[in-house]
């Protein structure tokens, strides 16, 4: 049996970058809390527990005095900023540099949004950590959808700024973004300031890994995807696999393995 291991395989660059500063402030020798997990990756977060990292949830952050916090890859709202300066805690931040430049560009076109009574509309998924910074970004001009079935919440007589998670696939990013084209031009004759403003924002890394995903899961009989099980992003690539390859199959641990 041959084994090949696909050549872009492993954590991306904003999620590498985020565990090289973990591991040098842990080497510091004072607690640092993570909040979140700094990957939905379990082995990972438990080496870096094991090196002394304490990962916290929001709802104890809220508590947290004097103390060291570690922002992860995925960023954070502007509320999280000013809570820590409320409580004296050192940021250590590791927001992946992309989600943070679209973070900043979200604010600024917020106050243009402002200016032509426009909406910034995020495609995402709900909950997830990176849109809840994102979403925070735009304020109140913000609306999330998470797919076709939500663009119900836009209004399609006022310009749009289009903006997406870094993880989401692509394709499905284009699809949304025609959708809501096609109802803006419905709207444009009594309309015609319903502008839209698609802003590219996918991670290269990610959009730049489903074709070559996909003609490696076309080469070979059967596909192993290891990632996290609470992965956006590697979901997102284990469909791709799958679309091209049925016989693929997602574990987040060699326990998982199945000889049959």
């Amino acid at each position: 049996m041959k084994v090949d291991v696909e050549q872009g395989s492993g954590f991306c660059f904003g999620v590498e970058n985020a565990v090289m500063i973990a591991e040098k402030a842990l080497r510091e020798g004072e607690t640092v809390y993570c909040l979140g997990e700094i990957v939905h990756n379990d082995l990972e977060v438990a080496r870096l527990t094991a090196l002394g990292m304490v990962t916290i949830t929001h709802e104890e952050f809220e508590k947290l005095r004097d103390s060291k916090v570690l922002i992860r890859a995925h960023g954070e709202p502007p509320s999280t900023y000013l809570k820590a300066a409320e409580n004296n805690i050192t940021i250590i931040d590791a927001t992946c540099p992309i989600v943070h430049s679209m973070q900043e560009k979200i604010k600024k076109v917020a106050d243009l949004a402002r200016e032509e009574k426009g909406q910034i509309v995020i495609f995402g998924k709900e909950g997830h950590a990176e849109v809840i910074g994102l979403m925070g970004a735009a304020g109140s001009r913000g609306i999330l959808v998470t797919g076709k079935g939500d663009l119900d919440r836009i209004d399609y007589t006022r310009p749009v700024f289009l903006f997406s998670q870094t993880t989401k696939s692509k394709v499905q990013y284009e699809v949304v973004a025609e959708i809501i084209r096609l109802n803006l031009e419905k709207q444009s004759k009594d309309h015609p300031g319903n502008t839209l403003k698609v802003h590219n924002t996918i991670c290269r890394q990610v959009s730049g890994r489903e074709p070559k995903l996909r003609e490696f899961a076309q080469q070979h009989d059967v596909i192993i995807f290891v990632s996290g099980k609470k992965s956006s992003n590697g979901r997102m690539l284990f469909e791709v696999c799958l679309k091209e390859n049925p016989r693929s199959h997602f574990i987040s641990s060699p326990g998982e393995l199945n000889r049959d």
